[in-house]
């Protein structure tokens, strides 16, 4: 028995053993983050005992853990510890203090640890008081469901822990086992439920045990987010919309926010579209802060009209909204001015398309790339379509670029520009200007630098130094923090008082005096950067981050050594030093005492002897100039003064920035007529590069004036606010925190004017000659030729083989003038390609496109090649001059002419038309009657022996009109008698000259003209007058946009000018009207002159082809010599009368004569003109048309004849004809004519081809008789059945689709049909061919086409072609997206309801409505059924159910047949029957009235 309780107690033991190491364990892994505090590096306690405390520790430390877990009885403790003690291992007692009363420092003994470190946290009252109040809440928030778990682990720890004695047997030994192991599971998660939701462990950080999800929702619709959260102490949770702090209690409308038993929730309440967002929850405790995103998307129902089939679809989408959004910026601010102290707003126009309700674009401002944000000085407002930017107050900070982006979900766009801020006027002539750009930097408890950066403009003297002013936040004192100024641009200002908030402003002066404040700084706080850098970013939305410490184990203890100690400025007014703090600071913090030693010797003295500086920063004021000093750095606090550190270098007191070297000379280039771009090379080795300024004088002036106010880092600056057309220098200064630099040496002199760019590329690059070895090019000029002219031209060329090309190579290494080029030594048979890139004085501009692959073989063609090089000058409004070059191939012979076409720019290939019929054989040709504002296009052919060569290229479109400002070349004889000719220009640009040609051919000979140009005038002066100066002279400017004018001196001309000469040397008679002729009625003509003055004696002769002519029945003439009116009249013109009419005047030795030249064309023309006029004055003189017989179609189809007539009576008759048969008054056609206020029209109707035929219109009375006919055959016939096609194709609506059983039907209705309309249609843009399914047609006005059974494939762009007499009228649908479903879908819908409604069940006949019966008679009726599927089929009688019995037998066969016999008939037996068929399409029922009569009845009733 002993032994066998021996065994039992061992195995008790084991048993227990095991349990112990379980939690023992479970407690080493739930408190081993915890070792740092436990032991130090010096610890000698052995890991055995180390792990014996922390499961005795962990006991004590969570002592409600220690009795869930293990309920012992005190036996069972007993035997616990008798087991221990009996393997032999220390036994850990437990401690009794209370986790928070344990000492911190313990003796290091054998079997003794250090105890536990409480972590403590530094913070402010509030804080601490909102984290004890947390945890208390916690405490009793925990309720029932902490203890209902509580409880739980405890029974099954106990469960798990009691002991018993009992045999087992080695199945039980192994579940047993797997018991144990369970339990162990069952333990570590206990541990885990413990470590979140029980207060008395240990803290840890926020977790989150459920995080919310995201949702979709229909707006109008309330969502809730969820998430449960786990920590110690208990987290704070905050909820947040895009990284913005949601306010419940602001917006309790809006959102709720519930927090029970760590399960929190959002719920957002009547979403709206602008609810989509990213939200985030945020859990904060003292051991951190944790997030979980949920993303919620609240859909909208689709508002408005939907989109039509044909409304243009998007080419691309938003992700958010579906649709491309295009942004255009109109309405742009310019280049701005102002002056400080001023006020300016900028502002543009933002188109954005297309327009979704209630999204806005995001607009955002920029200067100088940094984006603005709203403060005092910068005000922004966008109004849905304007964005305004204001500056209020303008200071030089606000120069710069200027960039408005409008962001949108599709992209952004921007637009930039430059405002300019000029200094505002100084109070006292010859101060300085404002310094700018005060900025505050390496800022600590009591110590910060103010940098600045120097004004453009120093004043009538060198800028001496500066003055910097400090003021408190809050207060409007103003403190001078230097007595001496200071040279350098930045200054280290000491004795500030940590915690107190400053702002900074620097004063400028110079021997005239202190210069405005500049701008006031940001406003900074005295404080140590590393609480700057807790205090600048909260993670949560309360008042700041919380700075948890622990216990400072070196309390009491003299800091260590400041290390890296180091000069950062040195400068003659005093030296700066920085180092970086000791590792061991102690627990108060620490405080520095600096020390200097002249170099050479050993004695150091103390600096800041009254108080130590917070800083690792420290500026010394009062050295030597010239001496060297090495400084160090002693630490300090409460214990006592730290050991020196190590001694910076020797370093000499003195300026150690020097200034910056001179910038390169500048070179101005022109830009715009008020700008000027310039550049220049950077300052080489500058430190602390401010920036540049930049200053322009006009040339002839001392004045020198900024151009920027602000200093630029760029090497290249665009000068804008210049005069037009002054003649500029300029010159850069670089500024940095020493000073400036020198200026640079003056620029060469600019004229502000537009800026010379390189030409536009060449274009047309054609072929126009091919032999064995060369090929002959031409091409068309650049469009624009960058403001300069075209100095020439540079050919490229690369062979093809296949579809591989070769590398350009070049042919010509000097530019050539023309544009045609002999390209020499090719290769026959190979394949060339080539471009071409044109010069002026600005460059070469890009190349052409590449030629067509041309061919080297020589051609065989006989007629000419193409006229090159096209081009017009004296664009006029009515004419222009065409000029062009001869072929480079001439053919089989010499070229001896040429032709040329014109159409205008709108017209089509038919349009060309040809501008003379004689062969020309200049090589130009002017070009009169051409319409104002239309634009033209030219082409010429050149003509040999042979024939006519092909058309040139196309020349235009060219279009006619006037340049404003433009001038005539003008005739002058001067009093001298000399002759010459005028022209002036007033838009010379630099390059510009003036180029005379006669014939249009460069004058070279200078002997017949002497020319003399100044300035915008040139005049061309004829040395000897002669027939030899006869022609064509013209004069072009260059490198201008097109100015020539021109002056044909012919033979007459000359002749007249010679005669004005003579009468500059000879008095004569002034003319104040040469010689005119008018038409007038009846076809009279009138020749007519004024004389400005004459006297009484004064005699007229009058001459006609040198012959005199007298006063007569063919000539009447008048001469008044008061008012010098000198008239001749002729009834009318003959062939006779072509020639030159002449007044030749006598008044004493003044002569005076005028002529008129009536000849060639021009009498001709006039001749007719009299004809026309004496035989239209004949005509009307009776009944006669005003506008004669023509036609137009109404908008219903009807086609009317129509005129006009005048001068009619009573008795005027009025006869219609239709090839010649007169229409009489009874005829049925005689209806259709009528008369309203002079307007005859014959109705013909709907025409036909009957309707075709020669309408004839006779007006007849006394007085004579007029006649009017319109052939409506043929070509008429056609064109009013095209004006008819016109009228309907244009009547044609929008086609609309329509779903059918069968498929769907496209159409369009129109007013009327003709059987002539030709119309057809197409599917995208392929004509559709006739066919079973596909069919076309026209039912009353309607044209359609059939789409039966439709397919994917019958998807796409369909387009009814209707014939309008020329072009044709296009219709289109496109059947895709939502038009094609919805379409589709109802054809489908209908297909099947036709399907069920030709297989449903229904009865077909069979059944009469009434049945009249005797009463014992058998009643057999059959009713025909159809249905497919077969139907059910069953009787009722008044609405109830018959089944077949032995008196009713009810059959159904074949599937068509139902029958009811019912035998021997009572009265019983009447009422509605009725025959109900079913099947899965419908159900039908055939009714029926029985009625039983009793013969004997009916008899006795009649009686």
């Amino acid at each position: 028995m002993a032994a066998k309780s021996g065994e039992v107690r061992i195995k008790k033991r084991k048993q227990l053993q095991k349990h112990v190491q379980l939690v023992q364990q479970h407690q080493e892994q739930k408190h081993q983050f915890e070792s740092s505090f436990y032991m130090s590096s010096k610890s000698s306690v052995s890991k055995q005992t180390f792990t014996s405390h922390t499961a005795s520790q962990a006991s004590h430390t969570d002592l409600s853990s220690l009795r869930s877990l293990s309920n012992l009885t005190s036996k069972t403790q007993k035997c616990l510890k008798c087991c221990l003690e009996t393997e032999g291992e220390a036994v850990v007692r437990l401690n009794p203090l209370p986790r928070r009363a344990q000492r911190t420092y313990l003796a290091m003994e054998d079997k003794e640890v250090i105890g536990y470190v409480v972590p403590l946290f530094r913070a402010n009252h509030e804080v601490v008081r909102g984290l004890a109040e947390a945890h208390e809440e916690s405490q009793t928030e925990e309720g029932i469901q902490y203890v209902a778990m509580r409880n739980l682990f405890k029974r099954e720890a106990r469960e798990a822990m009691e002991v018993r004695v009992e045999k087992k047997s080695r199945t039980k030994h192994v579940r047993e086992s797997a018991e144990r192991v369970e339990l162990g599971k069952t333990m570590e998660e206990w541990s885990e439920f413990r470590k979140k939701m029980n207060p008395d462990s240990l803290t840890h950080t926020p977790e989150f045990i459920v995080k919310p999800r995201g949702q979709t929702v229909w707006e109008g619709k309330t969502v809730k987010l969820h998430c449960t959260v786990a920590g110690w102490p208990k987290p704070r949770i905050a909820w947040y919309k895009n990284n913005v702090l949601i306010d419940a209690k602001a917006h309790s409308e809006k959102y709720t926010t519930e927090s029970n038993y760590n399960m929190h929730s959002l719920e957002i309440k009547n979403c709206d579209f602008f609810d989509t967002a990213q939200y985030y929850a945020s859990a904060l405790n003292v051991k951190g802060e944790v997030s979980s995103y949920a993303t919620i998307v609240v859909k909208r129902f689709l508002e408005g009209d939907e989109a039509g089939p044909l409304d243009p679809k998007p080419h691309g989408y938003s992700a958010e909204h579906g649709v491309t959004f295009n942004t255009t910026i109109i309405d742009k601010f310019g280049v701005a001015f102002g002056r400080e102290g001023e006020t300016i707003s900028l502002g543009c126009t933002v188109i954005v398309y297309p327009t979704v309700r209630k999204y806005q674009p995001e607009v955002v401002w920029y200067r100088d790339s940094v984006p603005l944000k709203p403060s005092k000085w910068v005000h922004t407002h966008w109004s849905g379509e304007r964005a305004t930017l204001t500056l209020v107050h303008l200071n030089k900070e606000d120069e710069g670029m200027y960039t408005l982006r409008v962001n949108t979900k599709s992209g952004f766009d921007s637009y930039s520009a430059y405002v300019f801020v000029r200094d505002a006027e100084v109070d006292i002539e010859g101060v300085p200007v404002a310094p700018l750009d005060v900025r505050c930097q390496d800022v600590n408890k009591d110590y910060v630098v103010v940098t600045w950066k120097q004004p453009a403009v120093e004043g009538s003297s060198s800028i001496l130094g500066y003055f910097i002013d400090r003021c408190e936040a809050g207060s409007l004192h103003w403190a001078q923090c230097n007595d001496i100024p200071v040279k350098y641009a930045r200054y280290p200002v000491t004795g500030l008082v940590e915690g107190r908030s400053y702002q900074f402003r620097v004063r400028a002066l110079n021997k005239a005096g202190v210069s405005r404040s500049s701008r006031v700084s940001e406003t900074v706080v005295a404080m140590d950067p590393s609480d700057r850098a807790h205090r600048a970013g909260p993670l949560a939305p309360w008042t700041g981050m919380i700075k948890f410490t622990e216990e400072d184990s070196t309390a009491g203890v003299v800091p260590g050594e400041a290390t890296d100690v180091v000069v950062t400025e040195a400068t003659k007014s005093y030296v700066v030093l920085a180092w970086k703090p000791p590792a061991q600071r102690g627990h108060e913090g620490v405080m520095y005492y600096i020390e200097k030693c002249i170099s050479g010797t050993d004695t150091w003295q103390r600096v800041n002897t009254g108080m130590p500086v917070k800083s690792p920063r420290f500026a010394l004021f009062d050295l030597a100039e010239g001496n060297s000093y090495s400084f160090r750095v002693r630490c300090c606090n409460s214990a006592g003064t730290s050991e020196a550190s190590q001694s910076t270098a020797d370093t000499t007191v003195g300026d150690k920035m020097d200034l910056p070297s001179v910038p390169g000379v500048p070179v101005a280039i022109r830009n715009t007529s008020t700008s000027v771009v310039l550049s220049w090379a950077g300052s080489k080795d500058v430190k602390h590069l401010a920036g540049y300024y930049i200053d322009c004088s006009v040339v002839g002036t001392e004045e020198w004036m900024p151009c920027n106010n602000k200093p630029v880092k760029q090497t290249r600056f665009v000068c804008h606010g210049l005069i037009s057309g002054a003649n500029y220098v300029f010159r850069v200064k670089a500024v940095n925190a020493a000073g400036y630099s020198q200026s640079t040496a003056n620029s060469d002199a600019v004229v502000v004017m537009d800026a010379v760019a390189v030409p536009a590329k060449a274009t047309g690059v054609r072929l126009v000659e091919a032999v064995k070895d060369y090929m002959a090019l031409t091409w068309d000029a650049p469009a624009h030729d960058g403001g300069a002219a075209i100095r020439g031209y540079f050919i490229d060329y690369r062979t093809v083989k296949g579809s591989a090309a070769g590398k350009w190579h070049e042919l010509n290494h000097q530019a050539v003038t023309t544009t045609t080029y002999k390209a020499e030594n090719l290769k026959e048979n190979v394949i060339y390609q080539f471009q071409v890139r044109a010069m002026n004085m600005a460059g070469v501009s890009r190349a052409s496109l590449a030629s067509a692959a041309l061919e080297c073989k020589e051609w065989t063609i006989t007629v000419p090649g193409v006229p090159v090089g096209l081009h017009v000058q004296e664009v006029r409004d009515t004419s222009l001059v065409v000029l062009w070059e001869p072929p480079l191939f001439d053919g089989r012979s010499p070229v001896n002419g040429y032709y040329l076409d014109l159409k205008e720019a709108s017209a089509g290939a038919e349009g060309w038309r040809a501008v003379h019929e004689k062969v020309n054989k200049k090589k130009y040709m002017k070009i009169t009657g051409l319409k104002s504002g239309t634009a033209y296009v030219f082409r010429a052919r050149a003509q040999n022996i042979v024939g006519v060569g092909k058309a040139s290229a196309n020349l235009g479109p060219i279009l006619a009109q006037t340049r404003p400002g433009t001038t005539e070349i003008h005739v002058d004889v001067d009093d001298n008698g000399v002759i010459s000719m005028i022209f002036e220009c007033s838009e010379m640009n630099e390059g510009s000259e003036f180029v005379w040609s006669k014939n249009y051919t460069a004058i070279t000979d200078t002997s017949r003209l002497t020319i003399v140009s100044e300035g915008g005038r040139t005049r061309a002066i004829f040395n000897t007058p002669s027939l030899d100066d006869l022609g064509t002279y013209s004069c072009a400017v260059t490198n201008t946009e097109g100015i020539s004018s021109s002056y044909t001196l012919t033979e007459e001309g000359l002749k007249r000018l010679l005669d004005l000469s003579h009468e500059h040397k000879f008095p004569v008679i002034p003319f104040k009207n040469e010689m005119s002729m008018e038409l007038l009625e009846k076809g009279r003509v009138r020749f007519w002159c004024q004389v400005e003055k004459c006297t009484s004696a004064c005699e007229v002769e009058y001459a006609f082809n040198n012959a005199i002519i007298t006063q007569g029945t063919k000539y009447t003439m008048n001469f008044d010599a008061s008012s010098g009116l000198i008239e001749m009249y002729m009834d009318s013109l003959e062939v006779t009368d072509e020639g030159t009419f002449t007044f030749k005047l006598v008044d004493g030795k003044a002569k005076g004569t005028t002529s008129l030249v009536m000849i060639g064309d021009e009498f001709r023309e006039l001749q007719k003109k009299s004809e026309f006029e004496r035989a239209e004055w004949v005509r009307k003189q009776g009944p006669h048309f005003v506008e004669y017989l023509g036609f137009t179609v109404t908008d219903e189809c009807d086609v009317l004849l129509k005129c006009k007539i005048g001068n009619i009576k009573t008795e005027t008759e009025i006869f219609w004809s239709k090839d010649s048969i007169e229409i009489a008054e009874d005829d049925e056609e005689a209806a259709k004519i009528e008369m309203t206020d002079g307007n005859l029209t014959f109705n013909i109707g709907k025409i036909s081809k009957r309707d075709a035929g020669v309408y004839e219109v006779l007006l007849k009375d006394e007085r004579g008789q007029d006649k009017s006919i319109f052939n409506m055959t043929d070509a008429g016939y056609q064109a009013v059945m095209n004006e008819l096609f016109r009228v309907i194709a244009n009547s044609s609506t929008e086609i609309q689709i329509i779903s059918t059983e069968h498929g769907l039907i496209l159409s369009s209705n129109i007013t009327c049909y003709n059987e002539e309309l030709r119309f057809g249609w197409l599917h995208k843009d392929a004509k559709i061919a006739a066919s079973e399914r596909l069919k076309s047609g026209v039912t009353g006005e309607q044209l359609w086409l059939h789409i039966n059974e439709p397919t994917e494939k019958d998807k796409g762009k369909y387009t009814m072609d209707i014939f309008d007499g020329k072009d044709g009228v296009k219709r289109v649908f496109e059947l895709s997206g939502k038009a094609w479903e919805e379409a589709f879908e109802e054809f489908q819908r209908l297909k099947a309801a036709a399907i069920a409604e030709r297989n449903r069940a229904r009865v077909v006949g069979g059944l009469p409505d009434v049945v009249a019966i005797q009463e014992g008679k058998s009643l057999n009726l059959t009713g025909n059924v159809w249905g497919e599927p077969v139907p059910e089929v069953s009787w009722v009688k008044n609405d109830r159910e018959l089944v077949s019995d032995d008196r009713y037998k009810l059959k159904f066969e074949h599937g068509k047949f139902a029958s009811i016999n019912i035998t021997a008939v009572t009265r019983a037996d009447s009422g509605k029957y009725a025959l109900v068929v079913k099947n899965k399409y419908g159900t039908e029922a055939g009714a029926f009235t029985v009625s039983v009569y009793n013969p004997d009845e009916e008899e006795h009733k009649t009686d």
